[in-house]
């Protein structure tokens, strides 16, 4: 058992078996999101949505540049005044639709973030409750950590034990 630990299974066991005695902790809270049934399911939705926009916008694309055509084609049998007001109202129109489609990436965007609220809030008292267990004063963000001892990583038994608390997030309330 000595030669496992020092050939590095000390992370595996110390994760299996709860968090080590410290009073600082480590978590990198991308992966506690991303490896959780939670964070997994969050993204799966968003990429479908974030399809569903794509191709939405590939489709409003496409009427764009067949109108233009139409409009480039037209050219010739109108006067300048009257292809520029078409020019002028097309040009509004593409303004109009970006726009438009510029707020539905922002808006959705916004809503994963609330998400990854939503699972943060409700990931805090599962994350207390292993910084009591471990004694710990502190969790911090492993990305900020210097240099640490994987084993007061407790990433991987967070996730465990948030999927056992949250499941994939389909009962927790949303903003």
């Amino acid at each position: 058992m000595a030669v496992w630990l020092c050939l590095g299974g000390g992370e595996a066991l110390a994760q299996r078996v709860g968090p080590v005695q410290s009073p600082i902790l480590t978590i990198d809270s991308d992966k506690l999101f991303s490896d959780s049934a939670f964070g997994q399911r969050t993204v799966e939705e968003f990429e479908a949505r974030g399809a569903e926009l794509a191709a939405e916008n590939r489709r409003i694309e496409e009427e764009l540049s067949a109108e233009e055509k139409e409009l480039t084609d037209k050219r010739g049998t109108m006067t300048p005044a009257e292809f520029r007001a078409l020019a002028d109202a097309f040009d509004e129109k593409v303004q109009s639709t970006r726009r438009r489609q510029d707020a539905k990436t922002r808006d959705l965007n916004v809503a994963l973030e609330e998400r990854r609220v939503v699972f943060l809030n409700a990931a805090a008292p599962v994350l207390e409750m292993l910084m009591r267990e471990a004694g710990a004063a502190v969790i911090m963000e492993r990305r900020s950590v210097f240099l640490s001892s994987n084993a007061i990583d407790i990433t991987r038994t967070a996730v465990e034990r948030l999927d056992a608390v949250l499941g994939d997030g389909s009962d927790v309330p949303r903003p």
